[in-house]
């Protein structure tokens, strides 16, 4: 199926509106021109964070459940959310894009970028610590009484840090890695980075992601966006 067929099937609510997510991503992948221009690689690395917070909300979201009642918990499709993120986020977003290709060029512009680096590298193998037990702890089906409380917490230390070091990523990384190059070879990268993407998942990756966390948070009652508005401040 072509992309534009495929996005054509997914559907956004916003504020109780459907919207066709194919409105808002045709044209706009990597390398291609619509309306809003070309998206580039930090673009498009941005976006897949997108996808990885939406996976550390439903973690944070659903820790005190799981505290208070792990019976409750719908233990396969939590472990659907740790495939994801181990698939999407761990193998393709880290290993083969910011370990392979991003990271290297950041640590060669200065030593307090390097460090920064071995910083992300280390919660990168913190974080693949925590999806494995993650993984444990969900795949009989069900939550063990006696894992409710060290599986609530794994999941609310996760999000905390992976929140900071994708703030970081955005907000440093990537445009450090967008300045190491020049413009020929920052463009080309993001084609290599878009082949890779392919490869990996035979087809668009992001909107292949996007549609599995969306099936996720609706296991979870977590799909209106109205519920996390926050309360007005009292007093």
């Amino acid at each position: 199926m072509p992309d534009t067929d495929r996005r054509s099937l997914l559907s956004l609510t916003v504020g109780g509106v459907a919207v066709s997510a194919g409105l808002l991503l045709t044209g706009c992948h990597r390398g291609e021109k619509g309306e809003e221009g070309e998206v580039t690689a930090n673009e498009d690395l941005m976006r897949e964070h997108g996808v990885l917070r939406r996976i550390l909300i439903l973690y944070r979201e659903i820790a005190p459940r799981i505290e208070a009642n792990p019976a409750s918990i719908d233990a396969a499709a939590l472990g659907r959310a740790a495939a994801l993120f181990r698939r999407f986020g761990e193998r393709y977003h880290e290993q083969l894009l910011e370990e392979q290709h991003i990271f290297p060029q950041v640590r060669k512009r200065s030593a307090e970028q390097g460090r920064l680096v071995d910083t992300l590298l280390a919660q990168h193998a913190r974080g693949r610590a925590i999806t494995d037990y993650v993984t444990d702890r969900t795949k009989g089906g069900r939550i063990a009484t006696g894992d409710a409380t060290p599986l609530a917490r794994a999941l609310v230390a996760f999000s905390r840090m992976y929140e900071a070091h994708a703030a970081r990523e955005d907000t440093i990384i990537f445009p450090a890695f967008k300045a190491a190059l020049g413009e020929h070879d920052y463009k080309e990268l993001g084609e290599q980075f878009e082949d890779i993407e392919h490869r990996e998942f035979g087809g668009d990756g992001f909107d292949i992601a996007l549609a599995e966390v969306g099936r996720i948070e609706a296991a979870f009652g977590l799909t209106d966006l109205t519920g996390f508005t926050a309360p007005p401040p009292a007093g």
